[in-house]
């Protein structure tokens, strides 16, 4: 710029955004657009690239071939000879140049995988088709597999919601959906998958108790399949951007860390007993409750308030303990 102009009062004219020799803006992104932590730069998409049967294609350049090829020869036998031949020489030559353009745009695609066609560095589209095709001649042709894949995530070492270390892996499944963002915007997309879904699981991993939920919490250990899914929604956001879909997410492998499994184990055996214990005590004294009502409704025996305790005691201890009780008989005394 070799003069400046001072902005009108009114109204500062905004920066025009900086353009290709194409005009698109720099790097296929508008100047506008957030990259960064906010966005990333990928505006590319996956079109259909042009083709056409390939048969013909074959066919008719090993026709042009032969065809090319005897012009030359019957050119060469022609020269020798002192009869001329150029015109049959130059046509050959030019029917063979033509051949070789037609093999160049052959391609075979097989079922399950695509081809991305570029163009001396232009992406031109995707072919989807599989079979001997006719494309762009000339034309770079990337294969990329679109069947459904899976992988099983390294075991990682986690803090979960209440800080105990828990070791999880995951497995994984998925494809690609757009092929056009899976080689242009990622440099390799199987490899950011794996990223992306050891980082996501670590991340779900962390916002979950691994046992013992609280009110309105899900367990790691008791919810597996809403953990699963918010893997799978978690990983489906993070590698989008590549142009790659998440078919599924199971949890493979969940346990407590090595260090602290045997405290944990004591302390689930812990809560097993108090649980079985309270539900023992519990039935202890509806059992004790329906023995005195009885006894009280069909008269079978008087008792006092203090004959009523030692009743309940007794068969309290009894029906509460864990050995085996050995009944002791009052028969009175033998002497008066």
């Amino acid at each position: 710029m070799t003069s400046q102009q001072r902005p009108t009062p009114t109204a500062t004219p905004a920066p025009a955004p900086a353009t290709d020799t194409e005009g698109d803006s720099v790097g296929g992104t508008p100047a506008g657009r957030p990259v960064g932590r906010e966005g990333a730069r990928v505006d590319i998409v996956e079109r259909k690239a042009w083709y056409l049967d390939g048969i013909v294609a074959f066919v008719g350049a090993l026709v042009l071939t032969g065809v090319s090829g005897w012009l030359i020869v019957t050119a060469a036998i022609a020269l020798e000879a002192g009869a001329g031949g150029e015109v049959s020489l130059g046509l050959g030559v030019l029917l063979l140049v033509l051949a070789g353009v037609m093999f160049s745009s052959l391609t075979i695609i097989s079922p399950g995988d695509t081809k991305v066609v570029q163009f001396f560095g232009r992406y031109v589209g995707t072919i989807r088709r599989a079979g001997l095709l006719m494309t762009v001649p000339f034309s770079t042709k990337k294969k990329v597999s679109v069947k459904v894949r899976n992988f099983e995530t390294n075991e990682l070492k986690v803090n979960d919601a209440d800080g105990n270390p828990v070791n999880i892996a995951a497995i994984v499944v998925w494809q690609v959906a757009d092929t056009a963002k899976s080689v242009f915007a990622v440099e390799e997309y199987a490899a950011f998958v794996a990223v992306q879904s050891e980082s996501a699981l670590r991340h779900v991993a962390s916002g979950h108790p691994y046992d013992n939920a609280g009110p309105g919490e899900e367990s790691l250990r008791g919810s597996t399949d809403l953990v699963a899914g918010e893997l799978a929604d978690e990983v489906a956001a993070r590698i989008a951007i590549a142009g790659l879909e998440v078919v599924e997410t199971r949890i493979s492998s969940l346990a407590y860390a090595p260090e602290i499994a045997q405290a944990m184990l004591q302390r689930q055996q812990a809560s097993a007993i108090i649980a079985a214990r309270g539900l023992i005590v519990e039935g202890a004294v509806s059992m004790v409750e329906n023995a005195l009502e009885r006894l009280e409704s069909e008269g079978v025996v008087t008792l006092d308030e203090e004959r009523k305790a030692a009743m309940v005691s007794n068969l309290l201890v009894v029906l509460t303990s864990d050995s085996r009780v050995t009944p002791v008989i009052n028969t009175g005394s033998l002497y008066t």
